[in-house]
């Protein structure tokens, strides 16, 4: 039975002789084990590093930075839909009920901007008015026997394009104008595109009630509420480039605002005479046909 100081320097006898036998072969050092241990932690710190790389952009795609993908790619416009109910109905709620000092951009987008909302909001507006205008001309003139109701499904076609055109066009147009005057560094920070058409997307919900309420055929009544509907809607857009255009010059500033709330008022005019049109009835009455004289036989 060997001992146990036999069993501690046998590994070491063997590697002398080992030597002895061959004495260009190499042998395995302790600072060479330490060494491959320091490339392993090397390893795992890497391994460690990309695990924190892959942490840190999944935070970053939850706090609502936008993926730098193609625009091409799906995901590149995935991300634009990438809200939920809580965050459209705050939008919303934030659209209908604009308060004094609350930008509807900081507090209600918070840098994560969506097409989700106004994308939906003009598709319901589109029918909801080209609907409402159908019933609203049926009821005027439902009183009238020599009026046929026809169905006039062209206006939903024609409602898609004024309302899609303005929802789109009018915040190009103001966002390269903006760009532009900050290329002039007259304003201190101009918002994203995706901004800009948000805004102007959740602005024109509060048309979607309004329209539906148009189809009473009063005209006093639909008068007053589009005065609602626009006072609701213009301050919404007003509240919100008011801080970006106050820094450029008085004249500019007064303009820019001024055409935002003239081709707002333009939309909801336009579309009350368009498609809420107050039926005009004759008032002279249609003359009966006359009855041809009776005759009589003499026998």
């Amino acid at each position: 039975m060997a001992s146990p100081s036999d069993l501690q320097f046998q590994e070491f006898d063997e590697a002398a002789e080992l030597l002895s036998a061959d004495p260009q072969a190499s042998t395995l050092s302790v600072s060479a084990s330490s060494s491959t241990n320091s490339r392993a932690a090397e390893d795992v710190k890497l391994e460690l590093s990309e695990e924190e790389e892959g942490q840190e952009e999944s935070s970053e795609l939850l706090g609502g930075q936008k993926p730098s993908g193609g625009f091409w790619t799906f995901e590149y416009y995935q991300s634009f839909f990438n809200v939920d109910t809580m965050q459209v109905l705050d939008r919303v709620k934030g659209s209908v009920m604009p308060l004094p000092g609350r930008n509807f951009v900081k507090h209600h987008l918070k840098s994560n901007p969506d097409l989700y909302g106004p994308f939906w909001i003009c598709t319901t507006l589109v029918f909801s008015i080209a609907i409402s205008g159908n019933l609203s001309t049926f009821l005027s003139q439902m009183g009238d026997p020599s009026y046929h109701y026809r169905p006039q499904f062209h206006k939903v076609t024609i409602a898609a394009v004024v309302i899609f055109l303005y929802a789109w066009l009018v915040p190009v147009a103001l966002w390269g104008f903006l760009m532009w005057r900050q290329g002039g560094e007259r304003l201190v920070g101009v918002y994203s595109f995706l901004e800009t058409v948000c805004v102007y997307g959740y602005s024109l919900f509060i048309y979607i009630p309004t329209s539906v309420l148009w189809i009473i055929p009063l005209e006093w009544l639909q008068w007053t509420l589009i005065m609602v509907a626009m006072v609701i809607s213009g301050s919404v857009l007003v509240l919100t480039f008011w801080p970006v255009v106050r820094e450029d010059t008085k004249v500019m500033a007064g303009v820019t605002l001024l055409s935002i709330v003239v081709l707002h008022t333009l939309l909801a005019v336009g579309c009350k005479l368009y498609f809420f049109q107050t039926a005009t009835r004759d008032a002279t009455p249609t003359p009966s046909p006359a009855q041809p004289p009776l005759t009589t036989r003499s026998t």
